[in-house]
């Protein structure tokens, strides 16, 4: 039976919610949308762009609610790809700014991409149609 899906939200665990959140909003230009407590220091926090929204997680709560996630190291092979507009002027941009893991070229399957690490390791693709 198919299921009405109606939204996707990546939820990351990160060493520190403070530097994930600097990465995403100051790097990125992603907007804090929520946070855990109020101030500093976050146990949890929500980032959004246009349509795409991303948690972040401090490992010890996460844990707590998870426990299968206690010692399984952040980042992995979890790949975060989306999909923006102007993909090139992006990485003209970013490029001295984050991790470059796969720098900026066409695929074979249609798209203009490339792919970045975030702080814990989490790779970010940006492709373009």
């Amino acid at each position: 039976m198919p299921y009405e899906l109606n939204k996707l939200t990546p939820n990351l665990i990160v060493s520190s919610v403070e530097r994930s959140l600097a990465f995403y909003c100051d790097v990125l230009g992603f907007t804090r949308t929520h946070a855990v407590p109020d101030e500093s220091p976050f146990v949890f926090a929500g980032v959004q762009s246009g349509p795409v929204e991303i948690f972040l997680n401090a490992p010890g709560p996460a844990i707590e609610e998870y426990p299968a996630f206690a010692g399984k190291p952040l980042g992995g092979t979890l790949t975060l790809f989306i999909e923006v507009a102007g993909v090139e002027p992006i990485y003209a941009e970013l490029q001295t700014k984050v991790k470059v893991t796969m720098p900026l070229e066409k695929k074979w399957y249609g798209l203009t991409e490339f792919a970045f690490e975030d702080p814990d390791g989490y790779v970010i693709t940006f492709a373009e149609k």
